[in-house]
């Protein structure tokens, strides 16, 4: 039986808290009275996880478990258990209980009676995060708002329900280092949004050390925007209006007779040429992001009726 609901939760190393972990989800899931799935992606565990796993599974049947062959990161853990959920309904939610599970039927409820495909969990009250995360991660989605729109949720993380459109869409990219918490806002679904205050962590360790924030960081600005390249156009542009100033100072310095020996032809070669060649380099970069805009191949729209389709729906129905 396809289930209605899928909860997809990447683990890595995270004997220590799945135990709080499920008490706490499965009675938030058998609460709903509806059929559902609890797909674990065990990315590469090296402690206890996969053992503890196996055990919860002899009693709880909804439980399903996929481990990767090595460790490959918090993103494409997640994007496994996306191309491997059944559910009609997708949610995904980490497992150190920052986020809690039981926002799980609110965001539920929040999808039904709104007719949206995405629900939104948003932080409104990061009180338990240091002054540096609250900080750096308020820096982090001002950014990325800036480069990438509106449509980018601030203090909006991993923590989400989406509709199987959604999930076939995010499925359908061929990105292979993508965000999701930035990918599946440009999409356009309609969307809404559920506020929670972020707990700390239940037990364990942090698994996004400084090293790892910057990398995502990094594939969260080369993957939402071509702004980057575009920045080595505006400096070539502006080192060049900046060699034509200084040129016509030196001109102008040699026609009244106040020239500075050997520094008119120095100064304009060596600003010109840089200009030239930040100008070239950033028209390269606008083809090259157009490449890799393409390679993307993200789709421009999504079909949400066909009426031949319908049609023939209708005419299959009424011959059963």
């Amino acid at each position: 039986m396809t289930p209605d609901l899928t909860v997809v939760v990447p683990m890595y190393n995270e004997e220590e808290v799945i135990t709080l972990f499920v008490e706490r989800l499965r009675p938030t899931l058998d609460g709903l009275e509806a059929a559902y799935e609890v797909l674990v992606v065990d990315d590469g565990s090296a402690d206890q996880t996969p053992v503890l796993l196996q055990r919860f599974r002899r009693t709880w049947p909804e439980l399903r478990v996929i481990r990767l062959r090595a460790n490959s990161g918090h993103q494409a853990a997640i994007s496994a258990g996306l191309a491997n959920a059944r559910g009609g309904w997708v949610a995904t939610i980490d497992a150190d209980l920052q986020d809690p599970p039981e926002v799980i039927a609110e965001m539920v409820r929040a999808g039904q009676d709104q007719d949206v495909d995405v629900v939104y969990g948003v932080r409104g009250d990061r009180s338990t995060d240091s002054a540096f995360k609250r900080t750096t991660a308020r820096a982090f989605y001002r950014l990325m708002r800036l480069v990438g729109g509106d449509s980018i949720r601030m203090d909006a993380g991993d923590f989400r329900l989406m509709s199987r459109a959604t999930v076939d869409a995010v499925n359908a990219l061929p990105e292979q280092h993508r965000v999701l918490r930035l990918i599946i806002p440009t999409l356009g679904f309609p969307s809404t949004e559920v506020t929670y205050r972020r707990d700390a962590r239940a037990a364990g360790s942090s698994k996004y050390p400084l090293s790892k924030m910057l990398r995502l960081s990094l594939d969260s600005l080369t993957g939402l925007s071509l702004a980057p390249l575009r920045l080595a156009t505006w400096f070539g542009l502006g080192g060049f209006l900046l060699a034509a100033v200084l040129l016509a100072y030196a001109v102008i310095g040699k026609v009244l007779g106040n020239p500075i020996s050997g520094w008119t032809s120095t100064v304009v070669i060596v600003a010109g040429f840089a200009a030239f060649q930040l100008l070239c380099l950033g028209i390269l970069g606008e083809y090259v992001g157009r490449i890799y805009s393409t390679q993307q191949a993200r789709p421009t729209y999504y079909v949400t009726y066909d009426s031949l389709m319908a049609q023939d729906r209708a005419a299959a129905g009424s011959r059963g």
